[in-house]
């Protein structure tokens, strides 16, 4: 599912138009964006958490080069869905 699916799916399901709809997503995630860059997590109770996790130090290889380079400590964006989210999905997708 693309992000103009779901687009199409809300305004269709709230009447509401396309546009008002995708101007509206976007202003979604803008905010999730700019909460993580500002190292703060976003919590949506039943959906998810929108969090920042620190990656440590680590030492890694140049395969190409054949030598070892430092990967330095950062910081990335995770998601870690709510557990009803993760039980829906546990008992409704079938394994392919």
């Amino acid at each position: 599912m693309t992000k103009a699916d779901i687009v199409g799916s809300i305004a269709e399901k709230t009447g509401v138009e396309k546009i008002a709809v995708q101007a509206t997503v976007e202003a979604f995630m803008e905010e999730i964006k700019d909460a993580l860059e500002g190292g703060d997590n976003v919590y949506l109770r039943g959906f998810g958490s929108f969090i920042v996790k620190e990656r440590a130090e680590k030492t890694g290889r140049n395969i190409s080069k054949n030598t070892t380079i430092i990967i330095p400590a950062h910081n990335i964006p995770s998601f870690k869905p709510a557990k009803t989210f993760v039980e829906g999905v546990k008992s409704k997708v079938k394994i392919k």
